[in-house]
């Protein structure tokens, strides 16, 4: 499940966050698929955990909007890591419908585990 960070400036419009929710977790899916985790364009709740933030006083970027996307790293999803940030960033200029913004797509080595229970909302 990759973790979709979006800090935004306070002055952007709902509706272009609604645009951006709407949009983010395909075209997220798409710039993280790899042969360990194939996306078949069937998103299921959970598949992609968005988080929205206005940016704070202590914020320092001056982009309307920026992304950051962590996901698990895989050898395969690694490779054209810089191609993958480019498409999603374009995916974004145009759910956003402006150029003013930051991609930031990481891969850490990570480990990830749920409760049975766990249910996302």
């Amino acid at each position: 499940m990759p973790i979709v960070e979006v800090t935004h400036d306070p002055e952007v419009p709902a509706a272009t966050l609604q645009r951006l929710a709407a949009a983010l977790p395909h075209a997220v899916s798409l710039a993280v698929e790899c042969a360990e985790e194939p996306y078949d364009g069937d998103l299921r709740p959970g598949d992609v955990d968005l988080r929205f933030r206005p940016r704070g006083p202590y914020d320092s970027a001056g982009l309307a909007v920026v992304v950051e996307v962590r996901s698990k790293w895989f050898a395969s999803r690694a490779e054209a890591r810089q191609e993958r940030c480019d498409r999603l960033c374009d995916a974004v200029a145009v759910a956003a419908g402006t150029t003013e913004i930051g991609v930031y797509l990481t891969m850490p080595v990570a480990a990830w585990a749920q409760g049975e229970d766990a249910v996302p909302r």
